[in-house]
C-alpha cells in the first residue's frame, strides 16, 4: 500500500515546523503548489525499526484511512516512504487538543454529533473497532468540522480479541480503557460485546469536553452528560446503551445540528426533501450567530452539490455569495470581515476547479464579491483562473468571463488585465465649460510715460466719448454704421509730420479671447469727468496715431467689402474718310499709348502728357 519514494506528492512543500509531537510521529503542515496551492497536514513517523515500531503503526493508521472512507473520517491523500520513515498526508487539520478551549458549546455540540455518526458507521457498515475513541485521535478542519482519526489500532469486531487489546494498551489512552479489560485473560476469542469499548471511550469524551459547559443554552446538556456518566461509563458492557441510539437525543436534534447533518448527507436526500429544505433555509440561518454559521457551515454552504441544485441557486445561494453591505441595502447572510474571514478561501478554492457550471455560477454573481478579495488575491490567484476562461470553446463562458474581467480593472488596472502596449486612440470631444469670472478692466499704457506736471489742467468733459477707455466695445449693428475704416493697401499713408482732421478714439483691450463684460457688471457714472491733461511740452505730437485694430482681431468679412470703381469702356470707330484705317483703343491708364495701323511713325510715348492721370476721358481714332 505504501508508494516509493517517487510517488511523493508533485510540487509538495512540508513546513519544518512541528503542529503536534507524538510518541509515534510529529505533525506539519505541507503546501501542493502543483495547479492550486493547497495545504494539506503531513504525518511523519520516526526511522522504521521493529515491526512493532511507530513506522509500522502509521503505516497501519494510512491503510486504514484509505479503507474506511466517510465524511467524519479523516481523509486520505497519500502516504510514502522516504529514508526510513513513513509519510502519511491528508486533508489540513489541526489537533483538537489545541482547539477546544476556544469552541463554543454548539460548535462542541456538532464536533461530536461527526463523531457519533462516524462511531456509528464503523459499527453498523463496517462492523469494526475503533478502540481509542479519544480527543487526540480527533482533528479539526479550518472551517471547524471534527474528524476522526487514529485508526491505527482500529479492528474487525471478529479480529477484537482479549490478545489484540492486550498488545495495543500500552498506546492507547488509559481513561479510555473499560474496567473490563482488566479481567480478560489472553484468548484469541472474539469478546462477547465489540462495541463496548467504543461506548465507554465516548463517554469518557463527552465528559471531558463538557464538563466546563454545562451552563450553555443548549438544549439537554446536563441530561446528556448525566448518559455519557451514568450509561456510557457503566461497569457492565451490557448496560451500556448502543451508539446509534444516541443521535435521537435532545441534545442532538438541535436545529443547528439538522441543519448541519443535511447538508452533509446532501446526497443521499430526494429532490422533494433538497426543495423544501433550501426554500427555508435561509431564514432558519438568519437566527444564529454569523461567525458560527460561516466557520461551521460556510464550506457545506459552497460544496458542489449545493452549487449544482437548481433551487439552493435561485434562493440560497445569492444570500451567500453576496456580502452584507453595512447600511443593510442587500440580502446578504455574512457582513464583509466575517465574509473575507470564512468565505473568500472557500472561493478561492472553486476559482481553481475547472468545471463549466461551477465556474459560471461563480462569474454570474462576481460582481457583488469581487471587492471582497484583495488585490494579491485578485492578481495572483484569481486573474489567472479569468485568463484560462476567456480561452475555452464555451461562448457562455468566455462572455461572462469578459464582464468578470471588466469588474477587475478598477482594481488592478487595464494594463495588469489586458497586458501589452496601450495608446491614447480616442478624444474627449465634449465642449469646454466656460467660467464667468468678471475681469478687471485694463488701463490702455501710452508707449510714453506721461510725466505730471506741476499744474495740470482740469478740463470737464461731458460727452460719452470720454468714457470709451472704461466702457466695453459695443458690438456693430446690423448696418455697420459705426464701422472704423482701415487704411487701403493703396493709399499713401499720413505723413508723419500731417495731422489728420479726425481724432483717434482710444484703444481698446487687445485680448480678443476675453470675455466680454456684461453690463451689469459696469457702471457708468453720469457725472461729468475730469481729466488731467499733461503739460504740451511733453507731449511728442510730431507722430500721428492711426486707428489700429488688434494684431490678433481677424476680419471674417474683408473679402466680402464692394470694390466701386470706373467701368471699363472700350471703343472702336470705324476707320474714316482718309482710309488709313488707323484705329485707338480706350483705356483709362496713364501709360496707354497711341498706336496707328499702317503708317510709320516713330515710336514713343505720344505727346498727350496732359492727360496722365485722367480716367474719364477716352481716347480717339485718328482720322
Amino acid at each position: 500500500m505504501m508508494g516509493n519514494e517517487g510517488s511523493k506528492l508533485s510540487g509538495l512543500e512540508i513546513d519544518e515546523r512541528i503542529v503536534e509531537v507524538t510518541d509515534g510521529w510529529t505533525q506539519h503542515s505541507g503546501t501542493v503548489c502543483a495547479g492550486s496551492n493547497s495545504s494539506i497536514s503531513v504525518f511523519i513517523s520516526e526511522v522504521l525499526a521493529s515491526s512493532g515500531g511507530s513506522a509500522v503503526i502509521l503505516e497501519r493508521a494510512a491503510k486504514n484511512l484509505i479503507l474506511y472512507r466517510h465524511p467524519c473520517i479523516l481523509k486520505f491523500i497519500s502516504s510514502w516512504k522516504k529514508n526510513g520513515r513513513i509519510h502519511l498526508a491528508t486533508e489540513e487539520v489541526k489537533p483538537l487538543a489545541s482547539v477546544v478551549t476556544s469552541l463554543t458549546p454548539l460548535q462542541i455540540c456538532v464536533g461530536l454529533h461527526s463523531i457519533l455518526k462516524a462511531l456509528v458507521f464503523l459499527h453498523d457498515k463496517a462492523l469494526a473497532s475503533h478502540n481509542n475513541v479519544c480527543r487526540a485521535a480527533i482533528y479539526v478542519t479550518p472551517d471547524g468540522s471534527w474528524k476522526l482519526g487514529g485508526l491505527e489500532y482500529l479492528c474487525l469486531f471478529t479480529d477484537l480479541t482479549p490478545s489484540y487489546l492486550e498488545e495495543t494498551r500500552a498506546r492507547r489512552y488509559e481513561k479510555a480503557i473499560p474496567p473490563e479489560e482488566d479481567s480478560y485473560k489472553s484468548s484469541n476469542n472474539a469478546i462477547l460485546h465489540p462495541t463496548s469499548i467504543d461506548q465507554y471511550g465516548f463517554g469518557v469524551l463527552v465528559e471531558e469536553v463538557l464538563h466546563k459547559k454545562s451552563n450553555s443554552d443548549i438544549p439537554a446538556v446536563q441530561e446528556f452528560l448525566e448518559i455519557s456518566k451514568k450509561h456510557l461509563q457503566n461497569s457492565e458492557p451490557s448496560l451500556r446503551p448502543k451508539l446509534a441510539v444516541l443521535l435521537n437525543h435532545t441534545f442532538f436534534t438541535h436545529k443547528f445540528i439538522k441543519i448541519h447533518s443535511f447538508l452533509v448527507e446532501l446526497p443521499l436526500k430526494t429532490e422533494a426533501e433538497k426543495s423544501d429544505f433550501f426554500r427555508s433555509l435561509m431564514d432558519e440561518l438568519t437566527g444564529f450567530p454569523e461567525n458560527l454559521v460561516a466557520m461551521q457551515l460556510g464550506a457545506l454552504l459552497l460544496s458542489r452539490m449545493v452549487l449544482l441544485d437548481t433551487t439552493a441557486q435561485e434562493i440560497l445561494l445569492p444570500c451567500v455569495l453576496r456580502p452584507k453591505l453595512e447600511n443593510g441595502g442587500n440580502v446578504g447572510l455574512f457582513s464583509l470581515a466575517t465574509y473575507r474571514e470564512y468565505v473568500v478561501p472557500c472561493l478561492l478554492q472553486m476559482f481553481c476547479v475547472r468545471d463549466v457550471q461551477i465556474r459560471l455560477l461563480l462569474l454570474a454573481h462576481f460582481s457583488s464579491y469581487c471587492s471582497s478579495f484583495t488585490e494579491e488575491q485578485l492578481r495572483t490567484l484569481v486573474l489567472p483562473e479569468l485568463l484560462v476562461g476567456i480561452k475555452d470553446t464555451n461562448e457562455q463562458l468566455v462572455s461572462v468571463t469578459l464582464r468578470a474581467l471588466a469588474d477587475v480593472i478598477p482594481v488592478l488596472g487595464a494594463a495588469a488585465v489586458i497586458g501589452g502596449k496601450r495608446a491614447k486612440l480616442f478624444s474627449d470631444g465634449r465642449p469646454k465649460a466656460r467660467h464667468h469670472v468678471s475681469h478687471k478692466s485694463k488701463t490702455p499704457k501710452s508707449p510714453n510715460p506721461v510725466l505730471p506736471t506741476p499744474a495740470p489742467v482740469a478740463v470737464t468733459d461731458s460727452d460719452s466719448n470720454s468714457f470709451a477707455a472704461d466702457l466695453p466695445e459695443r458690438p456693430s449693428p446690423d448696418g455697420g454704421e459705426d464701422h472704423i475704416p482701415t487704411s487701403d493697401d493703396e493709399t499713401e499713408p499720413w505723413s508723419d509730420w500731417d495731422v489728420p482732421d479726425n481724432t483717434v478714439a482710444s484703444s481698446v483691450d487687445g485680448d480678443a479671447h476675453e470675455p466680454s463684460i456684461s453690463q451689469d457688471q459696469v457702471k457708468v457714472d453720469t457725472a461729468p469727468v475730469v481729466q488731467e491733461l499733461p503739460d504740451i511740452s511733453q507731449l511728442d505730437i510730431k507722430n500721428s496715431v492711426s486707428s489700429v485694430k488688434s494684431h490678433d482681431e481677424f476680419d471674417f468679412f474683408q473679402d466680402m467689402e464692394p470694390v466701386i470703381s470706373k467701368t471699363h469702356i472700350l471703343q472702336i470707330v470705324e476707320e474714316g474718310t482718309d482710309g488709313s484705317g488707323a484705329i485707338e483703343i480706350s483705356s483709362k491708364h496713364c501709360f496707354d499709348v497711341n498706336y496707328t495701323v499702317g503708317e510709320s511713325e516713330p515710336e514713343g510715348w505720344g505727346e498727350d502728357l496732359e492727360d496722365w492721370g485722367d480716367m474719364s476721358e477716352n481716347n480717339t481714332i485718328n482720322t
